[in-house]
C-alpha cells in the first residue's frame, strides 16, 4: 500500500500542477463575490489588456488576493517564472517581478 501512494506521489509529481489547483479552495468565490458586488473587473477583461503585452510568454494562470484586491498572473519564459500584479478595482498593473 505505501509503495503505491509512493509511486502515485513520485508519478504526480512528475507533472506540473495547473494553478488552478493550487489556489486556495475559497478564492474562486471571493474573486466571484467581489466581481458581483461591482468592486473589480473580470478576470477576462484583465487577462484581454495583459496577455498581449507578454508576448513569447507561457500564461500558466492567475491568483486572487481578496484582501488587497489584486490579482497576480503568473508567465514563464526559458524557465524564468514571472508575475504581473494588477490592481483588480482599476486594472492598472502595480507591478512585476522577474
Amino acid at each position: 500500500m505505501l509503495r503505491s501512494l509512493l509511486l502515485l506521489m513520485a508519478v504526480l509529481g512528475a507533472y506540473p500542477v495547473p494553478i488552478s489547483a493550487q489556489q486556495r479552495p475559497d478564492e474562486q468565490n471571493e474573486a466571484r463575490r467581489d466581481l458581483r458586488a461591482g468592486a473589480v473587473r473580470s478576470l477576462r477583461d484583465i487577462e484581454r489588456r495583459i496577455l498581449p503585452t507578454k508576448p513569447g510568454m507561457q500564461y500558466l494562470g492567475p491568483e486572487y488576493d481578496p484582501t488587497a484586491m489584486v490579482y497576480r498572473l503568473k508567465f514563464i519564459r526559458d524557465g524564468r517564472v514571472m508575475f504581473v500584479d494588477v490592481d483588480a478595482r482599476t486594472g492598472q498593473v502595480l507591478g512585476e517581478s522577474r
